[in-house]
């Protein structure tokens, strides 16, 4: 029963910073699930089982809220779900392990240059949007971020979010809100990819349904923080969560000193709250002189 209650609250958690940030579901309930000693292949196709429910009810809220992309959405489905059932059905034959961290690397570049492109380039009330990407664009995303989903237990957020936020005019919270509802597809193909692979036996009901109880609490909530937030902070979160993830995949596969990452890990985490405070106080200013630029014109008009 413990461990059941344990394992809502990791969903609970999950989902939070999934639906608010466009990644990390996976990489957080499969990484608890892996400390437990399941199998990888097993521990995904959990993951993926309890994020049907999960993803709907994140994309329901978000849809909600405004913060989805239909167009986007639409051409991100189809090859996400055909990456996620391949990657399902060949992951004991990937050597995941080795690829990752390579993937990993290209990921921690373009955190920092979304954390760059937020913190630098970015007017808080932009209202101009990007073109959608193109469909020659969509098809090698969904495909490589939906195998990644489905062979390392978490890879959709990931890979889709940081690509689409290095996309000039895109809004952070439209990101957010189309990958976390894109998403439900990825779940359902790969969950159907391990069934017909491992099969129903193999998938512990319970752990699945205390996964979807936290997941599903936390999905409304995260689609109006998305809502709440200012797009830059928003940015900002992402690009720094970014970050960090793929510095510690990068960690775990190169770095064996234990010190020589605590002091790495330090470094991110100083270095993003920086880049937060930074981010606040040019909010701040730029709210000031937009309240200024109004009493200004106030005071020509009268």
């Amino acid at each position: 029963m413990k461990k059941l209650i344990v394992l809502a609250m990791v969903g609970f958690l999950a989902q939070l910073i999934d639906g608010a940030l466009g990644m990390a579901y996976g990489v957080s309930s499969t990484t608890f699930l892996l400390a437990f000693g399941i199998a990888p292949a097993v521990a995904s196709a959990t993951i993926h089982l309890s994020e049907v429910a999960t993803t709907a009810a994140s994309g329901i809220a978000h849809f909600k809220f405004g913060n989805v992309d239909k167009t986007i959405l639409y051409r991100l489905i189809i090859p996400g779900s055909v990456g996620a059932f391949a990657g399902a059905c060949f992951l004991s034959n990937l050597p995941g392990e080795i690829v990752k961290p390579y993937i990993s690397a290209f990921l921690l570049l373009l955190g920092f240059y979304v954390v760059f492109r937020f913190l630098f380039t970015f007017k808080n009330g932009e209202v101009k949007e990007a073109k959608p990407i193109s469909i020659k664009q969509s098809i090698p995303l969904g495909l490589v971020a939906g195998f990644a989903d489905a062979t390392g237990g978490g890879g959709w957020g990931p890979i889709a979010t940081p690509v689409l936020l290095a996309k000039k005019g895109m809004t952070a919270r439209k990101v957010v809100g189309t990958v976390d509802t894109s998403e439900f597809a990825i779940a359902v193909s790969a969950t159907l990819g391990f069934l017909i692979s491992l099969g129903w036996e193999t998938v512990n009901f319970l752990w699945v349904g205390a996964l979807v109880i936290g997941g599903v609490i936390a999905a409304p909530i995260a689609a109006w923080l998305v809502r709440k937030v200012p797009a830059q902070l928003m940015g900002i979160l992402v690009g720094g969560f970014i970050i960090l993830i793929n510095a510690r995949t990068m960690l775990n596969t190169w770095i064996i000193n234990g010190s020589y990452a605590a002091l790495i890990y330090g470094t991110i985490l100083l270095g993003w709250a920086v880049a937060i405070f930074i981010g606040l106080r040019k909010m701040k200013s730029e709210k000031m002189n937009a309240k200024e630029r109004r009493t200004l014109i106030k005071a020509k008009l009268g």
